[in-house]
């Protein structure tokens, strides 16, 4: 282990940290694992010391009690000695190399000094066990965390090993890190997409369960987008490459993923902060417990007495339960969280969203399915060139609404678009086969000195105006689909004790309106620029009592969802932008999903806080107990190792709670 990592943290969670990077780094360099270690031989060399030391602390209890061979008792030292080695070295080897760096205090020497301080006052039995207990802790420790990444590591064996890509008309197999944008790439059905892309063919169902936590396959036609980690079910179909490997959904998935447990929640600072000035109290207070009776008994004291208790006192205090068990609790939340479709990046924002009472949500592509169908086409010239003229200028936007109004127009000639320039909140600017097009709201046009016909402004729906050469032309009506779970997810959010929820939109005030009608949400605002947006949430966090959390998925929520204290990004059909910026991911698209975030954190905080509770109280009673004579190094070991393994079996708990 480096010295580093020992500056981080005094004991044991290092280990844990250690071997999670090691885990992380090996599949990022395309290594297999078995994640369950079955029929792997490492596994068994893991746990053969503990199994070594097991076998002979048993076997020289026995000849101690049962038998009672007095040859044992020539070779009894040597044998405890021996059957002590196994599980102690490793300890020993970290001591060096933490006194190296310069660390004195640590778990590792806490238990060096009490195993070796009770064979010198010939408690061999106790000081091989207390090792052995704190080894299989350490074991239990490592399974507990290989338990809690099965779901993140979940994610890793869905990346395709290898990418069929055409090169000088025909198709060669090489890594997916070696494709280009551009590139056309073919996937056969039963294998995974490499890269993200856009469909060539005809059109193919797909799993997007490793994506999405959605296990109804999906459908997606001719110029969709397909994203590495789907499963191709169908048929053989061609992608064009659209994103570099590093670059795809699923490696920003990963690497959030990956990075989530280098934010630490405020509970795992503060444990790691305490642990460094507990362990030294603990340390001289055990120094202490054996010197200060000498001054006070005098000829009465016995020296192999009160260093026992000392050897006791210092194993009880070890604080292995909470320095392990804490962030293991909260990597057991970012588990479950993955599993859920959630992606946390961090254990900070798993604590700080069971404090949420105010959620503000975008409304186009988080409470709706942002997928919009032309409902109408009102123009004051050939509908024909209507069309080619607005088309041409919004097959430049990837907006919803520009989507819908390009795939209306089908096939239908597309003139060259030339000079366009997007006016915020309000639409778009261009130059169409030596016209000046506006194509977006009333704004837009208003902006311009353009007169239309005011019974624009009375059409709830959507609409995109346009004018043509300074001249109101006429408008599209497009219509959007509120989500299937949007109502209950409002529903469960008052449920889990977010007292208010808004809505922003930079849609109609009309529409916005009902929309939240509809959803039985009180507070609403439309016709909202980004910067409005920002303006609002930042009236709103001017009360101090609040604890915000914004819901996006568009580029244009990138503002909002950084000043927040939790960003939440739509991530199926959300812009990179806003995945990059958000704190939480919602992989599935499902605005329920947020009330699923605030239980899997109130879940996570109350098993950390119990084993904190436990850990303390038992740890307290067995110190009184000790440093008066009353406990012996068994029920040091207990207090301990068996705590600790409490707290483990705890934080495990997570991943088997249903939410």
């Amino acid at each position: 282990m480096s010295q580093s990592n020992h500056k981080d943290d005094s004991c044991c969670a290092t280990k844990a940290s250690q071997h999670s990077h090691e885990h992380n780094h090996n599949h990022e360099g395309g290594e297999e694992h078995d994640h369950d270690h079955g029929g792997d031989p490492s596994a068994f060399k893991t746990y053969l010391p503990a199994i070594v030391t097991l076998a002979m602390l048993l076997i020289g209890i026995a000849f101690d009690n049962i038998f009672k061979l007095e040859a044992f008792q020539v070779i009894r030292p040597y044998w405890y000695i021996v059957a002590y080695l196994p599980v102690g070295v490793p300890v020993l080897k970290e001591v060096w190399e933490t006194f190296k760096a310069k660390d004195f205090f640590t778990e590792f020497s806490l238990m060096s000094i009490a195993t070796i301080g009770a064979f010198a006052i010939g408690e061999y039995p106790e000081g091989v066990t207390v090792m052995l207990f704190y080894t299989i802790g350490e074991l239990f420790q490592m399974a507990a965390v290989n338990r809690a990444k099965r779901n993140i590591s979940a994610l890793l064996d869905v990346r395709a090993d290898v990418a069929s890509v055409l090169r000088n008309g025909r198709y060669e197999t090489i890594k997916p890190e070696g494709v280009e944008i551009g590139e056309t790439i073919q996937i056969k059905a039963g294998e995974k997409i490499p890269l993200d892309g856009e469909m060539l063919s005809d059109g193919s169902s797909f799993n997007t369960a490793a994506l999405t936590g959605e296990s109804k396959p999906k459908t997606i036609a001719k110029g969709g987008s397909v994203l590495a980690g789907m499963l191709n079910l169908d048929k053989v179909i061609e992608i064009k490459v659209t994103k570099l490997f590093a670059d795809s959904a699923l490696s920003r998935i990963l690497e959030m993923v990956q990075n989530a447990t280098t934010r630490k929640a405020k509970t795992e600072l503060f444990i790691r902060k305490f642990a460094k000035v507990y362990t030294p109290i603990v340390f001289f207070l055990a120094l202490a417990l054996v010197a200060i009776p000498f001054l006070i008994l005098g000829k009465d004291y016995h020296f192999q007495t009160w260093l026992y208790r000392s050897l006791v006192f210092l194993v009880i205090s070890c604080p292995c339960a909470l320095v392990i068990s804490i962030p293991l609790g909260y990597f057991g939340g970012i588990g479950a969280a993955s599993a859920h479709g959630i992606l946390f990046k961090g254990s900070n924002f798993l604590d700080l969203i069971t404090k949420l009472n105010t959620v503000i949500m975008d409304k186009t592509g988080t409470l709706t399915k942002g997928v919009f169908r032309v409902q109408k086409v009102e123009s004051a010239i050939d509908k024909e060139e209507f069309l080619s003229l607005l088309t041409a200028l919004e097959a430049k936007s990837t907006h919803p609404i520009a989507k819908a109004i390009v795939e209306y127009a089908g096939e239908k000639e597309i003139y060259p678009a030339e000079h366009i320039e997007e006016i915020s909140g309000m639409g778009l600017k261009g130059s169409v086969n030596g016209k000046q097009v506006l194509a977006g709201n009333a704004k837009l046009l208003s902006k311009f000195n353009i007169s239309f016909d005011s019974k624009i402004a009375d059409i709830e729906e959507s609409i995109v105006v346009v004018a043509v050469n300074g001249a109101y032309t006429g408008y599209v009506l497009v219509a959007d689909e509120i989500k299937e779970d949007a109502a209950e997810a409002i529903k469960q959010l008052q449920l889990n004790g977010v007292q208010d929820v808004v809505m922003l939109s930079g849609d109609k005030t009309s529409i916005v309106k009902k929309v939240a009608g509809m959803l039985g949400i009180n507070s609403y605002f439309g016709d909202l620029l980004p910067e409005d947006k920002v303006a609002k949430l930042e009236e709103i966090k001017k009360d101090k009592t609040r604890v915000v959390a914004f819901v996006g998925d568009g580029i244009n929520d990138t503002p909002v969802l950084a000043i927040s204290d939790i960003g939440i990004a739509m991530g199926a059909m959300g812009s990179d932008a806003a995945i990059e910026t958000a704190d939480v991911v919602i992989q599935t698209d499902q605005p329920s999903k947020i009330a699923t975030a605030i239980k899997i954190g109130k879940a996570t905080k109350n098993v950390v806080v119990q084993n904190i509770v436990l850990a303390f109280a038992v740890k307290a009673l067995v110190l009184i107990l000790g440093a008066g004579g009353l406990a012996t190094m068994w029920e040091a070991v207990f207090a301990d190792v068996g705590v600790a393994l409490f707290a483990i079996l705890n934080a495990v708990r997570i991943q088997k709670m249903k939410f």
